[in-house]
């Protein structure tokens, strides 16, 4: 059996075992407005395919750095948004042909994907209920670094009118009924159906926005080209144009690594043309990817946050007992793993001394633990007894691991996707303990309800390549816990 008709049949078969949620769509949602994972969760118990409502997870302890002890007084609440990859999933120059050719170019094209921002929108109202003072918002944004999908982000996270279609009126992509292609799930007509889904998703809305100051962290796809590489002349022209890639011609002979995705490999690839069939479509100019600088600035104009002209580094005090410490370790030339330089070193250690009795927090989208020269980061953080963790999103996946240090040690923190099931955001509440200690109280937050980010939830769980396979939710200590220090 070939790679391309395995490809198909896994995400054939995922899909059609969904059937069931034609009858069953009502009871998955719903559900508390806060979205709180301590009051409900979503849950497929009896293994079918259809996520259920489910009991609340309470707090566990986990005292690998400290004992626990009675939690008290609150010093400061935030929460956590990463990885939403708002998409405009009609642009020529998407890759999801892609993912027909395997590793590493998987989940270029996703069942959900025409939901983006309205999951975004939905994780908005669950964070607004919590009311946090502060909200991280750690990278990939957007999907592709395309202008367009910035201005829908910005537009949900500020707040107004979002209009998530592209091109010609409609939706216009791999998904569309008529497409006979069986690699691509159509709503419309494949199992479970939803008729008119893309119809609805390409309608304009409005978002209430962030009610609390957000704080943004650069992450690869919002400065490269699906995460990987700059924009090239070539691929502007693609993403610009008014040919859609219909089918891939023979696979081409690019590097399996990351970073390999270089503007040069690009414009030997493209330089004479998409190598595949195209056909119609209506060109954009709201399309094009403008370049880093660009985004770095208009993410600091729809934020208020800080930072220098090249990179996204900031400090931000959360009232008087905590400091967030935000770190970009996106490599500008590609690749989509973190970089953090020698500079930057000593830029940390200068904001760390001056963070004075404040407890810190220290924000990134790739982890410092899986990054070039993050060992020399985290050795930085390991001499201050005030850092009481490192968040960070990258890998669609819950976790949580304790870091030991002379100092007191510290908690390592990823949180979820947006984009990939479970599609959540992470609440951060740090609190006094008895006997002069502290303690991070976190806990996911569900997405708040309502019919497009809940089919989104549902089809992203059964995704073959992003959903329940992966295990991206984390286990029972990697969401709802109490960490002390």
């Amino acid at each position: 059996m070939s790679r391309v008709v395995a490809g198909c049949l896994a995400v054939l078969v995922v899909l059609a075992a969904a059937v069931a949620l034609l009858g069953g769509g009502d009871d998955a949602a719903g559900g508390p407005a806060s979205g709180s994972t301590l009051e409900a969760t979503f849950a497929d118990r009896d293994g079918d395919g259809v996520l259920e409502r489910a009991p609340g997870e309470p707090l566990l302890d986990r005292t690998d750095l400290a004992p626990a002890a009675a939690p008290g007084r609150t010093l400061a609440v935030l929460a956590q948004i990463s990885d939403a990859h708002v998409r405009d999933e009609e642009s020529p120059g998407r890759a999801f042909l892609l993912d027909r050719t395997g590793a590493p170019f998987t989940s270029t094209f996703r069942p959900q994907e025409a939901l983006t921002p309205q999951v975004l929108d939905a994780a908005v109202a669950s964070v607004n209920d919590l009311s946090p003072q502060a909200v991280l918002v750690t990278g990939d944004v957007v999907d592709s670094a395309q202008r367009n999908e910035l201005d829908q982000a910005i537009a949900v996270l500020r707040g107004g009118r979002v209009d998530p279609d592209s091109g010609a009126r409609g939706y216009d992509g791999p998904q569309d009924a008529a497409n006979a292609d069986p690699f691509f799930y159509r709503p419309d007509v494949d199992a479970p159906q939803h008729p008119g889904l893309l119809d609805r998703a390409q309608l304009p809305f409005r978002s209430p926005g962030l009610r609390a100051p957000w704080l943004p962290v650069a992450g690869n796809h919002d400065l490269l080209v699906q995460g990987e590489a700059p924009a090239s002349a070539s691929v502007e022209r693609l993403t610009l144009g008014s040919r859609a890639p219909l089918e891939l011609g023979p696979a081409p002979d690019v590097p399996r690594v990351s970073g390999a995705l270089t503007s040069a490999l690009l414009e030997r690839v493209l330089g004479r043309g998409f190598p595949g069939e195209t056909a119609p479509t209506e060109a954009d100019p709201r399309r094009a990817h403008p370049a880093p600088a660009e985004v770095l600035g208009t993410l600091r104009r729809g934020s208020g946050a800080a930072g220098g002209v090249g990179r996204l580094d900031y400090a931000y005090d959360v009232g008087p007992r905590l400091r967030v410490i935000a770190l970009d370790l996106v490599k500008r030339g590609g690749g989509s793993d973190g970089r953090i330089t020698a500079e930057q070193l000593v830029w940390l250690e200068r904001r760390l001394a001056r963070a004075g009795r404040r407890w810190i927090v220290v924000a990134s989208h790739q982890s410092l633990a899986s990054s070039e020269g993050g060992g020399r980061a985290l050795g930085v953080l390991d001499s201050s007894p005030r850092v009481l963790a490192a968040v960070s999103g990258h890998t669609h996946t819950s976790s949580i691991e304790p870091r030991r240090s002379a100092a007191g040690g510290y908690w390592l923190i990823g949180t979820p996707s947006l984009v990939d099931y479970p599609q959540q955001a992470r609440a951060l509440r740090l609190v006094e303990t008895e006997g002069g200690g502290v303690a991070i109280e976190t806990w996911m937050l569900d997405t708040a309800p309502g019919e497009l980010p809940d089919t989104a939830r549902d089809l992203a769980y059964l995704d073959a390549q992003g959903g329940r396979p992966q295990g991206a939710a984390g286990g029972r200590e990697d969401r709802n816990v109490r960490l002390y220090r």
